[in-house]
């Protein structure tokens, strides 16, 4: 089956000072260095397949969704390919497109859940107006019709009452109400790839099943292709066809659910499962943890980014950045150590 998103080698760097801020737009871009926040980064998603992006803050994760939305800032440096298959079946690589080209595609073809729901919606709009702001941005209807389609959305996600909710200002809305909210201003123009970021932080593990439970419910009911992104495995686990494990900038493990929890193959993939408690865990000892911290995005080590906290490390760590190689079938991973030189 050909791919509905295939990312290949994408890079994106950023200009930064001498001093380690961000340059701002009024400065030459001659006086700054740049630092690498995604560093070769490669991987499909099918129609209909549900991706899930895991890694720690800071990793790459959510820049790589700016990227594929469009909505990294100008001084932002992106190499590589994004490529969108289109409902006419031609390819278009997005990292090119204009932006005049892009507006369409988005939030009607690729939408995006965002993290923090709070600050994402409009304190002072209604959220059925919001709703029916992203219908008019992509089709000719009439603002009635508009409304019509925003709470048929609201019903969609599952809101009660929908016809009074729409009338309600996001502060008069629980957490996971507004969360149903921007899930229902993703799907509400069908789009064929959804990306969630981060959409269970914040909220309690009782309203966070009830979200997982309805993105996998729309994925079925709508078709919907999904990049799930988390820093929560156990989450992941709950959503996920496939998994692709990133760390500082890189991709480090990327492989079908069963292969990254049964056989995890990189030393970071089996240190992050190490630390989800279980309910073997025994209580009297303490949970496992990643000695260390992860590298700022300015200060990466030459080698493999993991190298200075991992258990497994061997001289070749230090030295260059491990190519990602087949582990076994659909299963790889970027480590010398599960993929010696030669081997």
């Amino acid at each position: 089956m050909r791919a509905l998103l295939d990312i290949r080698d994408l890079s994106i760097e950023f200009p930064q000072s001498r001093g380690g801020r961000a340059l701002s737009s009024a400065e030459p871009a001659r006086a700054a260095a740049r630092v690498a926040a995604v560093r070769s980064l490669s991987f499909s998603i099918a129609p209909g397949e549900v991706l899930g992006l895991v890694g720690e803050s800071g990793s790459g994760k959510s820049v790589t969704s700016l990227a594929i939305m469009g909505l990294l800032p100008p001084a932002a440096i992106v190499a590589g390919e994004i490529i969108f298959q289109n409902g006419d079946g031609v390819a278009t690589n997005l990292t090119t497109l204009p932006s005049d080209r892009l507006r369409p595609l988005r939030g009607s073809r690729i939408a995006m859940i965002f993290q923090e729901p709070m600050t994402a919606l409009n304190p002072v709009m209604r959220v059925g107006d919001q709703i029916a702001e992203a219908v008019l941005a992509h089709h000719r209807v009439s603002k009635s019709e508009a409304w019509r389609r925003a709470v048929e959305g609201m019903r969609d996600v599952a809101i009660a009452d929908p016809d009074e909710r729409a009338r309600s200002y996001p502060h008069q809305l629980s957490g996971g109400m507004r969360q149903r909210v921007m899930i229902a201003m993703a799907i509400v123009n069908r789009p064929e790839l959804l990306i969630a970021d981060e959409p269970t932080t914040a909220l309690d593990v009782t309203i966070q099943q009830q979200i997982l439970d309805l993105l996998n419910d729309l994925r079925h009911r709508f078709g919907l292709a999904m990049l799930f992104i988390s820093h929560d495995l156990a989450v992941v686990s709950h959503v996920a066809d496939r998994v692709a494990v990133m760390y500082a900038g890189n991709l480090v493990e990327l492989g079908t659910k069963a292969e990254i929890f049964r056989a995890p193959a990189h030393p970071y993939t089996q240190g992050l499962l190490r630390a989800i408690p279980t309910l073997s865990t025994d209580r009297g000892l303490p949970l496992s943890t990643i000695e260390g911290t992860v590298p700022t995005i300015a200060q990466l080590p030459p080698g493999c980014p993991f190298e200075p906290r991992c258990p497994q490390r061997v001289a070749a760590c230090a030295v260059d950045l491990p190519p990602l190689v087949e582990v076994s079938g659909d299963h790889w991973a970027r480590c010398p150590v599960v993929n010696p030189p030669g081997i």
